[in-house]
C-alpha cells in the first residue's frame, strides 16, 4: 500500500501516491430564469435529475467504484447531486463542501485544499459544474486548457495521477455518459 505524503517544494503543494480522482458533473436543474430560482446558486435538481441521479448512483455501485472522500460545490444542484451519490454508498460522513468547486472557482485553491485533507484520500469524488470540470481535467491532463470534452450533466469521469499538482500529472482513464450508466 502507498502512503500519501504532502509537502510544498517551490511553493507549489502536491500529494504522493497514486491516487484516483473522479470528476461528477451535477444531474439535471431547474433552468436558469425559472421564476422563483432567480439566485443561480438555489436552482435545485428537478424530479427527472433526481430519478437519473439514483439510477446513476446505483450504477456507480455496481461499477464498484469506491471513494474515501467527496467533496462537492456548495451550490443546491450539485450539493443534492452529491448527497444522492453519498447516500448510495454509504459514505454521507465523508461528504464536503468547498467553493472552489462553484462556477468560476479557483483550481489552484482546489489542488491546495486537496493537498491538505488528511488523511489523504485514495479514491476523491469531485462534484461541480461545467466548463470548470472540464478545464480542472483539461489542467491535470495535459498542463493547459486544450483538452475540449463533452462533460454530460450527471457524466462521471476518472482520472489516474501518481503524483497530485497543479499542471500536467493525470491520466484520462474514461468519461461515461449517463446514458453509458445505465448499462451497468
Amino acid at each position: 500500500m502507498l502512503h500519501f505524503a504532502a509537502f510544498a517544494a517551490g511553493g507549489a503543494a502536491c500529494i504522493l501516491g497514486f491516487m484516483e480522482i473522479f470528476l461528477m458533473r451535477h444531474g439535471l436543474a431547474v433552468e436558469r430564469g425559472t421564476t422563483g430560482f432567480k439566485d443561480d446558486a438555489l436552482r435545485p435538481l428537478t424530479p427527472k435529475g433526481r430519478r437519473q441521479l439514483r439510477k446513476i448512483a446505483t450504477a456507480i455501485k455496481k461499477m464498484d467504484l469506491r471513494c474515501d472522500q467527496i467533496l462537492s460545490s456548495p451550490l443546491v444542484r450539485a450539493k443534492q447531486t452529491a448527497e444522492i451519490v453519498a447516500a448510495e454508498l454509504k459514505l454521507k460522513k465523508c461528504l464536503k463542501f468547498s467553493n472552489a468547486l462553484a462556477p468560476g472557482g479557483d483550481a489552484a485553491i482546489l489542488l491546495r485544499q486537496l493537498t491538505r485533507m488528511r488523511p489523504s484520500p485514495k479514491r476523491l469524488l469531485l462534484v461541480g459544474h461545467e466548463p470548470d470540470l472540464s478545464r480542472l481535467i483539461s489542467r491535470l491532463v495535459t498542463g493547459g486548457l486544450e483538452l475540449q470534452l463533452d462533460f454530460k450533466k450527471g457524466g462521471l469521469c476518472k482520472l489516474e495521477v501518481e503524483t497530485l499538482r497543479d499542471g500536467k500529472c493525470a491520466k484520462l482513464a474514461w468519461l461515461l455518459t449517463p446514458k453509458q450508466m445505465k448499462l451497468f
